[in-house]
């Protein structure tokens, strides 16, 4: 599996860099677009790297309905788009009700791409599913929420998701922000893929702190042996350092090109 990072929060040396995030996931002859960052950052680091992003991409996979994960969509098109159904509503900051939902609504969606929703497992071809919306087993993680949704009720993104891949008997899991718990989402992976050897977990944890929280995704890791982890995004420093005492951590970049 080879893991090609195109945004995220932090450049690489000549590359652009934006509050996002996008991946670029080639696996056994399959190649597919995690997430699209905010804007068209993606497509120019692509360019950087001598990759024609649009021409090489059949099919992109959103991991959830925010701004800075789906915003980059205006910029391709003629794909099939796969995410959850809730993934188009219209969400707001609690503090000061500024939008952070997909600039494009669902019908503008539909007529750019083959818009393919579930809110089940969906398997994109015999390695690679898209795990739909994740239960909330712990006690630990999605408990709490800073936006609201366009009722005015709390806001605890549905439709967060993931991708579980699965190569030579080995998983690894990508996520985007993790809204859902990131334990919850390796665990329902293990459930779905049936694979227990966890090599890789890549992606926005949604942790801020060194806390409680932080302390139990990091036991929950160690107990399930994971050989790589790669935090970002949405991992904020003090979440970081944490998990740096407990792996062997590397900051992502953009224009990194990881082989996993």
């Amino acid at each position: 599996m080879k893991l090609t990072v195109l945004t995220e929060n932090v450049a690489g040396p000549g590359f652009l860099a934006e509050h996002g995030l996008s991946y670029l996931i080639e696996v056994k002859g399959e190649t597919i677009l995690f997430d699209t960052g905010s804007s068209d950052v993606f497509l120019k680091n692509g360019k950087r790297l001598g990759i024609d992003v649009d021409k090489v991409v059949n099919t992109i996979v959103l991991s959830h309905g925010h701004w800075d994960h789906g915003n980059g969509l205006r910029f391709i098109g003629n794909k099939t788009l796969i995410t959850h159904p809730d993934s188009f509503m219209k969400r707001y900051r609690k503090k000061d009700h500024s939008a952070i939902g997909l600039q494009l609504s669902k019908e503008e969606l539909s007529e750019k791409f083959k818009v393919i929703t579930s809110k089940k497992p969906y398997k994109i071809n015999e390695h690679i599913i898209f795990l739909g919306e994740i239960p909330r087993l712990t006690d630990f993680e999605a408990k709490t929420s800073e936006h609201i949704n366009e009722e005015g009720a709390l806001d605890f993104v549905p439709d967060d998701s993931a991708l579980a891949i699965v190569e030579d008997d080995v998983l690894h899991v990508v996520t985007g922000c993790s809204h859902a718990g990131i334990c919850n989402i390796v665990n329902y992976a293990i459930q779905v893929t049936g694979v227990h050897n966890v090599k890789t977990v890549i992606g926005g944890f949604h942790l801020k702190k060194d806390n409680k929280q932080t302390e139990e995704a990091i036991r929950c890791f160690k107990e399930l042996r994971i050989q790589s982890v790669f935090p970002s995004h949405c991992t904020e420093l003090p979440a970081l350092l944490a998990f740096s005492r407990g792996f062997s951590i590397s900051q992502l970049k953009t224009g990194m090109v990881l082989t996993l």
